[in-house]
């Protein structure tokens, strides 16, 4: 049986149809990739960045009960949207029975029904970044200011928004240009990047008090700094992109119980996940010296700090990879889902991994395929 948001495709694709005339709309792709599956959770939104000035972020739907792949969801579930999703797609959680996504450049944060993909609102917030979730309220890293690269950019601030009203509430000032975040133990860590100031990085993360909503410490770690997660054991493994000259990309944890750095590994993470006690990792460093890009694979062991041997990919398919830029595990299955965002101004690919690395199927995405949400069965 399909699921509900299948059923408001189709509905909404008849009434746009019907409603709206030339080639304002774009028909709903629909790829079939596998049989039905059970595994706890009913798919997976994917967030589509598209490059920066296209205003052509896009959301796609992956539906586990039917093992269909649906492209462009947003905009065919809400056809009278201005302009669908915006400019730069940035990062997607669900929480609630809710769907938020950053839309960066567009300086907003749109709402959607989790089971629909229906527009509910959308949240101003300038030049937003990520988001982080605790106690019914949403935490989003903003820049602050405009999007230039400039050394006086504004330091940025932290907003609180209240899940119910989708409205802003407390603010904290943070870091320059923060990035990723975590909730651990009551604590908001939020990564500092500092990216607009080049070369004067910044270096911290910060550590938020949610009850005061204060900034109480800020851990000096290494510059540029970018991803952030937390494990289940009360550490959080925080990347920095480096210089893109001398200074190397690395990847560092942090103890939150004294909140110090506690190990700092020559790895470099564009982007991870934690599955269990593993941390999937890809790299893609760029060196201005060379003008070359390094790719790489890897992965951590998170009770040891340790890396472990080879790759997460172990059938060959790397080399039809182009530019990895997102990466997602199935709590359940251990899927391992890779995304290419090939040349960043077409169409990119999805890759789907079983747990032993080995290639299940791919499909075409949208422009810059980047970040995921699992969708609960309810």
């Amino acid at each position: 049986m399909q699921t509900f948001i299948c059923k408001t495709l189709c509905l909404c694709w008849l009434l746009a149809a019907a409603c709206r005339k030339g080639d304002d709309i774009v028909p709903p792709v629909v790829s079939q990739l596998e049989p039905p599956q059970e595994n706890g959770y009913a798919g997976f939104y994917l967030l589509n960045e598209a490059n920066m000035g296209s205003n052509k972020s896009t959301l796609d739907y992956y539906d586990y009960t039917t093992g269909r792949y649906n492209k462009n969801i947003y905009a065919t579930v809400n056809p009278t949207a201005v302009k669908e999703l915006g400019d730069v797609g940035n990062d997607i959680r669900i929480y609630g029975g809710k769907i938020y996504a950053v839309i960066n450049v567009s300086g907003k944060v749109e709402v959607m029904d989790a089971y629909s993909a229906k527009r509910l609102g959308q949240i101003d917030i300038p030049n937003c970044r990520y988001l982080a979730f605790a106690n019914g309220k949403a935490y989003v890293s903003s820049y602050a200011g405009p999007v230039i690269i400039d050394p006086a950019a504004p330091i940025g601030y932290v907003a609180e928004v209240d899940t119910v009203t989708l409205k802003v509430g407390r603010k904290v000032i943070v870091g320059y240009q923060p990035e990723e975040m975590a909730v651990v133990n009551g604590k908001l860590y939020v990564a500092n990047s500092g990216g607009y100031r080049v070369p004067d990085y910044d270096r911290t993360v910060s550590v938020i008090d949610l009850a005061t909503f204060t900034e109480i410490k800020k851990i000096g770690v290494a510059i540029n700094l970018h991803r952030l997660k937390a494990d289940a054991y009360g550490d959080v493994y925080v990347s920095s992109r480096g210089d893109y000259y001398d200074v190397r990309p690395s990847l560092h944890v942090i103890d939150t119980r004294n909140d110090v750095v506690k190990k700092s590994l020559d790895v470099p993470a564009s982007n991870l996940c934690i599955a269990g006690d593993t941390v999937y990792i890809y790299g893609s460093a760029f060196s201005y010296q060379t003008h070359q890009w390094t790719v790489s694979y890897s992965m951590l062991d998170v009770r040891t700090e340790t890396v472990l041997p080879g790759s997460f990919i172990t059938d060959g398919t790397e080399r039809d990879i182009r530019m990895p830029y997102g990466i997602a595990v199935h709590p359940v299955t251990r899927d391992i889902y890779v995304t290419d965002a090939r040349d960043y101004v077409s169409p990119g690919t999805l890759y789907c991994f079983d747990k032993a690395g080995k290639k299940k199927w791919s499909v075409t995405t949208g422009d810059i395929p980047a970040h995921f949400a699992f969708l609960p069965k309810r």
